[in-house]
């Protein structure tokens, strides 16, 4: 993959910038890692991987799965940054942790914490604009995905089954598998994401 398609340069995602290099860098070597083997471990560059390190760029939401993936972390695991424990956790949509595809297409907004905690179930939103693809590949065996359309119309593939979802439809899949979301709408399509992981 090219570095034009690993990785975006954007305000609204240059506050995870930091966060990002420093929670791969962290987890890399806490399991002893060199970037050489992460990266074929992930199928993300070795160049990619140390400019996220570096706080040079920013990945995409595909580039975060692959190295989430290889490291056998959640996904939150990399944007999530340490934060004060209470009993509630607010998230102003005004501070939200945005990450979007390098064509800024596809868009994923965390909709739980992202204290870098470990957690078997994370809740996003996604947003799809219209007549785009996104392709997610497999996630760690057992992983499974909850989605619900809010607001336009998806195409969703797993594996070779396809799923036309409109608004208020919701489909339940194991996500260990290359899946697909397309939005063959004239508007933008809006999805709610529950990700549980085995």
């Amino acid at each position: 993959m090219s570095a034009v398609g690993e990785a975006i340069e954007s305000d609204a995602n240059s506050d995870l910038t930091p966060i990002v290099g420093a929670n791969l860098r962290r987890l890399r070597v806490k399991r002893g890692l060199s970037l050489e083997r992460l990266a074929r471990a992930s199928g993300v560059s070795r160049a990619m991987l140390g400019q996220i390190e570096l706080g040079q760029s920013t990945p995409t939401i595909n580039v975060l799965w692959k190295v989430a993936r290889a490291l056998d972390v959640s996904f939150t695991a990399l944007i999530g940054q340490g934060e004060k424990k209470t009993s509630a956790v607010l998230l102003p949509r005004a501070r939200a942790k945005l990450l979007s595809s390098y064509d800024g297409a596809f868009c994923s907004r965390a909709l739980s914490p992202v204290d870098g905690e470990p957690r078997k179930v994370e809740f996003y939103e996604l947003r799809l604009a219209a007549h785009r693809f996104e392709n997610a590949d497999a996630h760690a065996a057992g992983t499974t995905e909850n989605l619900v359309v809010t607001a336009g119309v998806v195409e969703i593939r797993v594996g070779n089954e396809r799923y036309v979802l409109r608004q208020g439809d919701a489909i339940f899949f194991t996500a260990d598998v290359p899946h697909e979301y397309h939005n063959p709408g004239d508007v933008e399509a809006v999805l709610y994401l529950v990700m549980t992981y085995a």
